[in-house]
């Protein structure tokens, strides 16, 4: 897979900082308020009163992103930062002083390319668009932990050309006093609550894969153990098509992903083959160069929805498009 360069550092700083009332509570410890860059907006939340979070550690390692598996109340949040000039960097670095400054101690901080490029960012768990947006040659990412052990935290950090974007996961151990909410939906009237990524129309995906970044190709089906693509005409390839004869400088990253049965590599390499089968069709049937498409699998390492349901399995099953820097 080629390497993915890392962006330059844009220039002109955000000033002001407001509270957005995020805390960072233990037993016997005042809650702590974790500032965000002025302008921003809570746009998703998903969380559970128990579950189980994979917390990255480490860069990917050419096999997998290292994680740590921690349980609790498990809270996901995503943030849009209105207005473009602003970097990842700019966006981090208060919020890294402030969790260093309540003891927190740094598990993971690493930026894009340092993280492992399109490797890290599908090997971690991240929040569907609209709601979180990921460069993949401008993201950086943060874990900590607090140091008894109470509570775990994952900081993603991207942008726009037009916004930023900050994704918090943050994971309170059983017993500990649970975090409080970052705001409510009365005060943030355009949050969202986005457990999983929806599929769209299949003819409409130019538009989110556009203003995203990636997009599902949602009529395309494959059973358990299958890397067949079926017969016949798919109005997401053909849009896709469309929208690449389009835009000629643009190139796509096909990524498969699949449910969870079997084993991890068994299901790296049927997710692989899905998006091969996907890339050939484009090819094939729709005219487009296979040097403008990549294809890749995660297996069932980014699940949209749960795997204990034929549902769930099913949504699991799925191809990608991932638009890919020029």
């Amino acid at each position: 897979m080629k390497t993915i360069t890392r962006a330059r550092a844009r220039t002109a700083f955000l000033g002001a900082l407001i509270a957005l009332t995020t805390v960072f509570a233990r037993p016997g410890v005042a809650a702590v308020v974790l500032d965000l860059p002025s302008g921003s907006r809570r746009v998703a939340e998903v969380i559970t009163a128990l579950d189980s979070y994979n917390l990255p550690t480490g860069p990917w390692n050419g096999e997998e992103v290292p994680t740590k598996p921690v349980e609790g109340q498990v809270s996901r949040q995503a943030f849009r930062i209105s207005g473009g000039g602003i970097t990842t960097l700019q966006i981090l670095s208060p919020l890294r002083q402030q969790i260093l400054d309540q003891g927190y101690e740094l598990l993971l901080e690493c930026a894009d390319n340092d993280c492992g490029g399109f490797d890290f960012r599908f090997g971690t768990e991240v929040l569907p668009g609209p709601g979180m947006y990921v460069d993949l040659t401008d993201f950086r990412a943060l874990s900590a932990g607090a140091p008894d052990g109470s509570e775990h935290l994952n900081l993603l950090v991207s942008r726009s050309a037009a916004n930023g974007f900050v994704q918090i996961v943050r994971v309170t151990a059983p017993g500990a006093t649970p975090p409080t909410r970052i705001g409510t939906d009365a005060d943030r009237p355009n949050a969202t609550i986005a457990p999983v990524m929806l599929p769209v129309d299949p003819a409409e995906i130019a538009e989110p894969l556009e203003s995203v970044g990636h997009v599902i190709l949602p009529d395309l089906t494959f059973e358990t153990g299958s890397a067949s693509l079926g017969e016949g005409s798919f109005a997401s390839l053909a849009a896709l098509a469309d929208y690449m004869q389009a835009h000629p400088d643009r190139r796509v990253a096909l990524v498969g992903h699949t449910d969870a049965i079997g084993s991890l590599d068994a299901n790296i390499a049927l997710s692989r083959k899905r998006a091969t089968s996907v890339k050939d069709r484009l090819v094939t049937a729709q005219g487009i160069s296979a040097g403008r498409l990549d294809a890749e699998g995660m297996g069932y390492l980014s699940p949209i929805a749960s795997n204990l349901t034929e549902e769930g399995r099913e949504a699991n099953r799925r191809v990608e498009a991932v638009l890919l820097p020029q």
